[in-house]
């Protein structure tokens, strides 16, 4: 039987919780926005958990996103993804938010720069090559102003995230754009690149596991 994965995604408005056995999704729930508390995940999962047909103890890892994002909801995610860990008995894993958005972006794709609003004019962002299977970071998540990411950015590589909201008008010509519809990390992808590196022999403290705000 193939590792069963509850996975957690609140780092951006749009939270979402999904079911997977190993790579295999089976089911994933979008949250109301305007309800993106910790209130609302009890009643999801549970939701969630009966429509795949499993009990709470049948859950094996708890993947969550860490960060960056918004602080509240990496907060939520965190917490709520701990918690139902130590209940049910499972490992807690969490994936990096920038990173679970480059996954989406299409196979073609071979670079990519992922990236989320920062607030006070900067972005958090990073970078990407894909090499078969497998996304290996070129560069780590950092914050920077946006007119230096912008003055950055070089031909042959692609952008994706909802930090692009705003600023698709002002992205040079040479750089590509990832499809808007793949921009927002969703609780599927972050079960998938939990299985991953869960799989590589990666593992995360229950105790010691907290968001990073990168600020």
């Amino acid at each position: 039987m193939s590792l069963r994965i509850l996975a957690l995604e609140t780092s951006t408005l749009d939270a979402s919780v999904a079911a997977l056995e190993g790579d295999c999704l089976l089911g994933q729930t979008l949250l109301d926005r305007q309800r993106r508390t910790a209130q609302i995940f009890a009643p999801a999962i549970e939701q969630l958990l009966r429509s795949v047909e499993w009990r709470p103890r049948d859950v094996q890892l708890v993947a969550v996103t860490q960060g960056p994002g918004s602080f509240t909801g990496l907060r939520v995610g965190v917490t709520a993804a701990k918690t139902l860990a130590y209940a049910v008995g499972a490992e807690v894993f969490a994936v990096n938010t920038l990173e679970v958005i480059a996954w989406q972006a299409a196979n073609a794709v071979q670079r990519i720069c992922a990236v989320l609003d920062a607030q006070r004019q900067q972005l958090f962002s990073a970078t990407f090559q894909r090499q078969g299977d497998r996304l290996t970071e070129v560069s780590g998540t950092r914050i920077e102003d946006i007119a230096a990411w912008l003055a950055g950015l070089t031909p042959g590589i692609a952008v994706t995230g909802p930090g692009l909201v705003r600023l698709r008008d002002r992205l040079p010509g040479e750089v590509a754009v990832v499809d808007a519809a793949c921009w927002t990390p969703q609780a599927a992808t972050v079960g998938r690149v939990a299985y991953l590196e869960y799989q590589s022999g990666k593992r995360h403290d229950l105790w010691t596991l907290n968001p990073l705000y990168y600020r």
